[in-house]
């Protein structure tokens, strides 16, 4: 084989290697997005959850604010 045929040969699986190791390091910090975002939904979630409205309660306030509203409105 010729030296420009083993040149060739070379700078392709340089190439090709290069190409894997980029690859292979954005796997790696894809895995370690997706374990952030695991993180971040869980603390959404738990966020949701602590400012969720309280639908059954608040007919009870209402109800015990109706004489203070018929006062101010009488005012």
């Amino acid at each position: 084989m010729p030296a420009v045929a083993w040149v060739t040969l070379i700078i392709t699986a340089l190439i090709v290697a290069a190409a894997a190791l980029g690859l292979i390091r954005v796997i790696f910090h894809l895995r370690a997005v997706r374990r952030t975002l695991g993180d971040v939904i869980g603390g959404v979630a738990v966020v949701a959850q602590r400012t969720s409205t309280v639908p059954e309660v608040l007919p009870a306030v209402n109800a015990e604010l109706k004489p203070v509203r018929d006062f101010c409105e009488s005012v």
